[in-house]
């Protein structure tokens, strides 16, 4: 992540009455990212997205994004974030054209800009053919698609969204994803995904954050999540051989860092503190080995999720 992060809060609450909606929560989010805030209903998520936009003030603690305090300076922070939240609202009547070019209008744009950014916006979220379509003949997928475009046309650095793939059948849900990920690497912005789907978020997110009752209780990668609530912060690499010899096993035991090596069948697990697939690699040369395969072991985001989740 970058040294200065896009995104920043220090100790953010959110108090409603006498429930804590969001409890001193520390996050950084770098330039580039796609966040995924996981967590049920109530945990907290669009609490805090509300509160980086500048739509509610929270009850202690700051929120920033892209350096502009979200609270004193709100109309700063709207002008470099885009939002798409649960359920998107369009002007039904209005073609798809006139829509994003209504957003784009309330933003200053000269019409000349407009134009553009608007054709260039319907382009990549692939509805340039819907362009003159009303919004109201338009089916889920496609309006979250023009959600996207709605957020493209402003070309915000940070985009939040709020169960973007909500109500949209399987194919639909892929393409939206595909299309978030690919707005991510070609305009350079940071987006924060907020979604209770996990292999949805497991699927794009480059960093993930479990909130749970308000509390940030997780944040980090899949893989360095799963190394910490499963298999205590170590590296489980997994590595099939032709033949496994005492010979191979004994050269892998002696390399600095392998705490353990275990056989199941045909394959070797090897437990250590850092990622040592390299010197395993040269080791089983080294002693003759053919080498099938060797992977670090993955762990699915639902298995981390119930694990920090059991824990609370």
């Amino acid at each position: 992540m970058n040294a200065q992060p896009v995104i920043e809060t220090t100790d953010l609450t959110k108090v409603y009455d006498s429930v804590t909606a969001v409890d001193k929560l520390n996050l950084r989010i770098g330039a580039g990212e796609i966040f995924g805030f996981l967590g049920p209903n109530g945990a907290g998520k669009t609490t805090t997205i509300l509160m980086l936009l500048g739509l509610t003030e929270p009850t202690s603690g700051v929120a920033r994004v892209a350096d502009f305090n979200s609270t004193r300076e709100p109309l700063k922070v709207k002008r470099v974030a885009g939002y798409i939240p649960e359920k998107v609202g369009f002007y039904e009547d209005l073609t798809a054209y006139y829509n994003l070019a209504y957003t784009a209008r309330l933003n200053g744009l000269s019409e000349e800009l407009v134009m553009k950014r608007v054709g260039e916006a319907l382009d990549m979220v692939g509805l340039s053919s819907k362009a003159n379509q009303p919004v109201s003949t338009m089916s889920r997928g496609m309006k979250q698609r023009l959600a996207l475009g709605d957020i493209l046309v402003k070309t915000p650095r940070v985009a939040f969204m709020d169960e973007p793939t909500s109500g949209i059948d399987p194919k639909g849900v892929n393409e939206i994803l595909d299309l978030i990920a690919k707005v991510a690497k070609e305009q350079g912005m940071t987006i924060v995904m907020s979604s209770h789907q996990l292999a949805l978020v497991q699927r794009i997110c480059t960093r993930v954050g479990i909130m749970i009752k308000g509390k940030m209780v997780a944040e980090g990668s899949v893989a360095q999540l799963g190394r910490d609530a499963i298999s205590g912060g170590r590296y489980l690499i997994e590595i099939q051989l032709v033949e496994i010899t005492s010979l191979l096993i004994d050269a892998i035991k002696r390399i600095s860092g392998v705490t353990d090596v275990d056989r199941t069948g045909d394959m070797l697990v090897v437990t250590s503190g850092k990622d040592l697939r390299p010197q395993i690699a040269k080791a089983i040369v080294e002693n003759n080995g053919l080498l099938v395969r060797m992977n670090i072991q993955s762990y699915g985001l639902e298995d981390i999720y119930m694990r920090y989740f059991r824990e609370v």
